[in-house]
């Protein structure tokens, strides 16, 4: 890949990690902002549940504007409504107005996934754009790594409120090498002039096209399987198995390593084979490790289930780039409107998951079970919609 394309996907992978920094690298501080807004543990998970609301819903705007004006415009708005509501997190005196200032800063910092995934379908082929992909992976195994463990030296040194101030820093240095390197991508003769009816009938032709849905249904439904293991791997493994927090960090990171690495295999693999030859067969060893992980919980036994998740979560490192490149390469014109369509799909299932492991306990079993429905459901979709 050449240097200039390397640059682009660091760029671009910084843009991507918004989303896993404002999830992952607050969620030591919640104690603390508890007892600093004396809020309940419901009361400030809340702020968790409406930022993933805000990056599904934030999607399905910046999809069809970046179709219409062009990518690097959409980003700078998205990254300065981002850093506007992370100042505001920092000053946030209540855990009611905390939840709307969280909402604000996912509807603009899910603008990084969107669009990112826009200019990747603008300047690469099909077995570019999983290159490509595969590096922005790297930036989504390092977030869940590095996030949390800046976020609790931060705490430790600083308190609560300095995470959402580096947070507003992150976004105003990417806004600034955004707008002095970025060129833009769409061509004005490839733009859409289209008003809002046109934009929903955009997306009901998404929808419809099992081109996208096959492969877009494969990446987001086991990435559901992500948000169960989030909501409820501490629970499970400090809990329930006595992992003591370092060594729940300790597998916490090996997991994300796992996605890099295997993002990376990819990149490699896909020289040789087809991504449509690659996406099935990964399914099938990610759907056997959901229904293993399963198996563990239901045994009770933490190395097998340390096992399955190690494979589960890794293997999304493939499942994303080939997955995300094979529904978004027959887009053309719409492909901003189908990164939204596909972004906000992933989203969408992570909050009715979270409400899910919440309604349910979220406990040992609601992982398990919610992981094999994940892995083998995101399988039957693609098998059964691709044909």
């Amino acid at each position: 890949m050449p240097e200039h394309y390397r640059r682009l996907a660091i760029l671009l992978g910084a843009l991507t990690a918004l989303g896993p920094l404002g999830v992952d690298m607050y969620l030591p501080a919640f104690p603390a902002m508890g007892s600093d807004l004396a809020a309940s543990p419901a009361e400030v998970q809340r702020s968790l549940a409406t930022f993933l609301l805000g990056m599904a819903l934030g999607q399905l705007v910046y999809g069809p504007l970046a179709d219409r004006i062009g990518r690097r415009v959409p980003m700078m708005v998205g990254l300065v409504l981002f850093i506007l509501a992370s100042i505001g997190c920092a000053l946030a005196q209540s855990a009611e107005s905390l939840a709307w200032l969280r909402l604000a800063q996912a509807l603009g910092g899910c603008v990084g996934t969107v669009v990112s995934r826009a200019v990747v379908r603008d300047l690469c082929d099909e077995r570019g754009a999983v290159r490509m992909m595969s590096l922005l992976m790297l930036a989504m195994g390092a977030a869940p790594i590095l996030a949390p463990m800046f976020g609790g030296w931060m705490l430790v040194g600083f308190g609560w409120r300095s995470i959402f101030w580096f947070l507003a820093l992150y976004g105003a240095v990417a806004l600034a090498v955004l707008a002095a390197t970025l060129p833009e991508s769409l061509a004005p003769e490839q733009r859409r002039r289209d008003g809002p009816m046109e934009v929903l009938a955009t997306y009901l032709a998404i929808l419809r096209d099992r081109r996208f849905l096959a492969p877009a249904l494969a990446s987001s439904v086991p990435m559901a399987g992500l948000f169960a293991y989030l909501a409820g791997s501490p629970i499970v493994l400090m809990n329930v198995h006595g992992l003591t927090p370092a060594q729940y960090g300790l597998a916490f990171g090996s997991n994300a390593l796992a996605l890099i690495a295997a993002s990376q295999v990819t990149a490699r693999l896909v020289r040789r084979h087809a991504p449509g030859w690659l996406l099935p067969r990964v399914l099938v060893v990610q759907a056997a490790a959901g229904v293993l992980a399963l198996g563990a919980v239901l045994s009770g036994l933490l190395v097998p289930l340390l096992a399955a998740l190690f494979l589960y979560l890794g293997l999304l490192g493939a499942t994303l780039p080939l997955a995300g490149a094979l529904a978004m390469q027959p887009m053309g014109r719409v492909a901003g409107s189908a990164s939204a369509v596909m972004g906000t799909i992933q989203f969408g299932l992570g909050a009715l998951v979270g409400a899910l492991m919440g309604a349910i306990g979220g406990g040992a079993l609601a992982m398990g079970v919610l992981l094999g429905l994940a892995g083998l459901s995101g399988l039957s979709a693609y098998q059964l919609l691709r044909r």
